[in-house]
């Protein structure tokens, strides 16, 4: 049975038949050794039918086709044309060597062409991509490389192309950002407390929350100036007038030891840094509720923005959490005790992530593990209509909601929750209802900003104050001048050449008369002659 490969190239599908596989045989390692001598492999593969590709474009959509396994209409043609024609109810007689099995199964299923894929095949590919500018004659030195390049560099940015405000990786780096601050900002804020403490022990336990341990701590610097003049500041950072009396009460009769200059300075720059470390946090907390606003807005308005993140972050992508069913989600995060267990033949872990989302926290004991599976389910759906919906909405993820708190009124109260096609339905009927309200509004705004332009043209022409009005009233009265005289002129012409017509008429009955008189007199002579 004859063999013939197909080879993809940068620059075109190639099409070589393998001969003399009796010989060498079908073995991997013969065809290994035969592959770097070119006059060997020569005799065994010869090139049958080479097709360039049209233009840059069209190699890529070529090469797209290939790496998702599908048989374009180029390529079908150009295997029906240059492989031998199998006859109908017969068996063909070869067969064609692909290196993707899903593109020879599809060309299989199409063409009704006998594939084949192994490694033997994949050996003879092999040295076929090795000697492949060999074959080709007209293929310049350095052409197939530049081809290679500019396909590889086409085809890596055709798939990497996103839509940037929908990029999930802002939100991973984020998250993690997020708990790195986390963690240090509470070991410098402790690192805070136990370097002032020093000097004011009694602070720690009037002021407990870090940020405002902080920023009192760089407020009073030296307890011992502490005066009722610092109530209103100590006020407006504590948020309790009666605190920050407490505060310089304790500041007169503290029991700390006095500190240098020197070390007090080096206190207030730490807190001043802790200070700054606790505001950048808050801006990145801001900056990840945007982000995830853009880019899961379903999920994020389920379970919340820091939750959803770290599902997302977890995951890899927006695209990998989609792609998890609701048990994996469910688990997520909790891999460790999951494996634990599986070895111990223990219970497995009911919730991962998902427990730090409010509904786990409200629900009883005993429905924790419903509850989880229930939020896991809808968290999956919300994912999935984020990552694959066109436009970014938060219909979907409020109705979700909805069903949550449904469910946990059920468990707790027996209120039995609507149906999930119902609230489906009404989430579409108010997609489609902001859909046709964003289209109305669309040509509302049009007419509205003509409407603006035609105002600002007549409340302009007033602006410009009576010498406007007069110089276009001089205007007019300049043409009326100007057609008046016109008209003037136009009867003088007139007048001036039905006179100049009656003048020509007058000469020319002149002229006739006077001819008229010398035919006459000619006349008489002749008669005159003829009597004589």
């Amino acid at each position: 049975m004859a063999l013939y490969l197909l080879f993809e190239s940068s620059s075109g599908y190639a099409l070589f038949q393998a001969q003399g596989l009796d010989e060498i045989g079908q073995n991997t390692e013969a065809v290994r050794n035969s592959v770097s001598d070119l006059n060997r492999f020569g005799k065994v593969v010869q090139l049958t039918a080479f097709q360039p590709f049209e233009s840059a474009i069209d190699g890529l959509n070529q090469c797209n086709s290939v790496s998702e396994g599908l048989m374009t209409d180029e390529l079908r043609s150009f295997l029906e044309l240059n492989l031998p024609k199998v006859k109908e109810g017969k068996k063909a007689k070869f067969s064609l060597g692909v290196a993707e099995p899903k593109l020879g199964s599809h060309i299989s299923e199409t063409t009704k062409i006998p594939c084949q894929s192994g490694e033997f095949v994949l050996e003879l590919l092999r040295g076929v991509r090795l000697h492949f500018d060999k074959f080709i004659k007209d293929l310049k030195s350095g052409d197939l490389e530049k081809a290679q390049l500019g396909l590889a560099h086409s085809y890596s940015r055709a798939k990497v192309k996103f839509n940037v405000n929908r990029v999930d990786n802002m939100v991973i780096q984020a998250i993690f950002l997020l708990d790195t601050l986390d963690k240090d900002i509470n070991s410098f804020s402790m690192r805070v407390r136990e370097w002032y403490s020093w000097h004011f022990p009694e602070l720690v336990k009037i002021v407990n929350d870090n940020y405002l341990y902080a920023r009192v701590a760089k407020l009073i610097e030296d307890k011992s100036k502490l005066s009722e003049e610092h109530v209103p500041s100590l006020t407006e950072i504590i948020g309790d007038e009666d605190k920050a009396k407490e505060v310089v009460e304790a500041g007169k009769a503290s029991m700390g030891q006095d500190l240098t200059p020197v070390d007090l300075i080096n206190v207030q720059l730490f807190a001043q840094r802790v200070m700054d470390l606790a505001e950048y946090r808050k801006n990145l907390y801001d900056y990840l509720v945007t982000k995830m606003n853009d880019i899961a807005p379903n999920l994020a308005s389920l379970i919340g923005e820091v939750v959803g993140a770290r599902l997302i972050s977890h995951a890899g992508s927006l695209t990998n959490l989609a792609k998890c069913p609701s048990s994996t989600l469910q688990i997520l995060g909790a891999e460790k005790a999951l494996f634990r267990a599986l070895k111990t033949r223990g219970n497995t872990p009911k919730y991962g992530l998902i427990f730090h989302s409010s509904f786990i926290g409200r629900a009883s004991a005993k429905n924790k593990g419903r509850m989880a599976r229930y939020l896991a389910n809808k968290c999956s759906i919300a994912s999935r209509i984020d990552c694959f919906a066109e436009r970014g909405s938060t219909v979907f993820g409020e109705k979700l909601r909805e069903q949550v708190e449904e469910r946990l009124d059920f468990y707790d109260k027996g209120v039995a929750p609507r149906k999930n096609i119902d609230v489906m339905k009404s989430a579409i009927e108010s997609t489609q209802s902001k859909d046709m309200e964003m289209e109305e509004v669309q040509p509302d705004e049009a007419s509205a900003k003509k409407s603006k332009k035609k105002k600002s043209k007549t409340e302009d022409a007033p602006a410009d104050g009576g010498a406007s009005e007069d110089a276009k009233s001089e205007k007019k009265e300049k043409r009326k001048m100007e057609q008046e005289m016109d008209h003037e002129e136009g009867k003088t012409n007139g007048v001036n050449e039905d006179v100049a017509e009656q003048d020509g008429a007058a000469k020319k009955k002149k002229k006739k008369s006077k001819d008229e008189v010398v035919a006459t007199d000619e006349t008489k002579k002749k008669k005159k002659k003829t009597q004589e």
